[in-house]
């Protein structure tokens, strides 16, 4: 924390300009960080396009995934104005209306800064945010990231805990409505419990705990629209996906989650994590089978 709090207190121009650049060069053109994931994964995803501009989205993503390393760091120092100017609400007003004295679910992605979700408690104090996450390997990351989520008021809570917690405070928390904060686009386990659905292109599982929670407590859940509209800031837009209270077969939350997903990564493609390995099971029979080809 100490080190991001000397960090912070650098002038913007140093930190997103200099120091930004710095970040760039090394895990791009230095360390190649994971750069053999990001082509597979671009080229799964937008096999459409020619290799230019898939390269285009790869220099764009490093230069988006250097500036989200000192918006992480800088996390542990930037003010409540500073954050909220950071992360707009455009339909805030509209929103706090729509769930007012009533609990609801948060359905988020690996996209643009989703570390600035926090921000959302400073809109809305009469809610308890809670931001359902996978504990980290690394004890001090996982210490550092518990620190700068619950910084503004959030609650972290690790992802085997929170249904447990939604069914006993089903009610809501400490007398306030309860904010389920997931970012339901992280790969899961091979297992019956996770569906597949078409997500930019190919058949990827996902994780059901978003819509388990909507579903089993009769919660609304929203989708967060994110436009970058400049260094740092985001505008979002809480957009409803399920009220709670419609008729509707299962895994339907989550195919209107992964549609408006696929359209938002479409639109702006290098503000997506494409460092992650979404599609690890697929690579993994590519890699059999070319393993297999060559054998013969």
């Amino acid at each position: 924390m100490g080190f991001g709090r000397a960090v912070g207190a650098l002038p913007d121009w140093f930190i997103y300009g200099c120091l930004g650049r710095f970040i760039y060069f090394v895990i791009y053109r230095v360390i190649g960080y994971r750069i053999k994931v990001v082509r597979r994964n671009l080229c799964r995803a937008f096999p459409e396009k020619s290799e230019q501009e898939r390269r285009d989205i790869e220099r764009n993503f490093y230069k988006h995934l250097a500036e989200l390393v000192i918006n992480i760091i800088d996390m542990s120092n930037i003010s409540y104005d500073d954050l909220r100017d950071h992360m707009r609400m455009e339909n805030i007003e509209q929103h706090r209306a729509e769930t007012t004295g009533r609990s609801w679910v948060a359905m988020m992605a690996h996209f643009g800064c989703w570390e600035y979700f926090g921000a959302y408690q400073l809109y809305d104090e009469r809610a308890q945010v809670v931001g359902v996450y996978h504990p980290l390997r690394n004890a001090a990351f996982d210490r550092y990231f518990y620190a700068i989520r619950s910084r503004f008021g959030l609650l972290p809570m690790p992802m085997k805990d929170i249904a447990r917690f939604g069914i006993r405070h089903r009610d809501g928390y400490d007398g306030r409505p309860i904010v389920y904060g997931m970012i339901a686009d992280q790969r899961p386990p091979q297992d019956d419990k996770n569906q597949t659905f078409d997500f930019l292109g190919c058949p990827t599982s996902f994780f059901m705990g978003s819509e388990w929670i909507a579903r089993r407590l009769g919660l609304p859940a929203y989708f967060l629209r994110v436009n970058k509209v400049g260094r740092a800031k985001y505008s979002c837009r809480w957009e409803c996906i399920y009220d709670g209270q419609e008729e509707i077969a299962e895994g339907e939350i989550t195919r209107r989650y992964v549609e408006a997903l696929d359209a938002m990564i479409r639109r702006e493609p290098h503000l997506y994590l494409w460092s992650h390995r979404r599609w690890k099971h697929l690579d993994i029979a590519e890699d059999a089978a070319r393993a297999e080809q060559n054998a013969k």
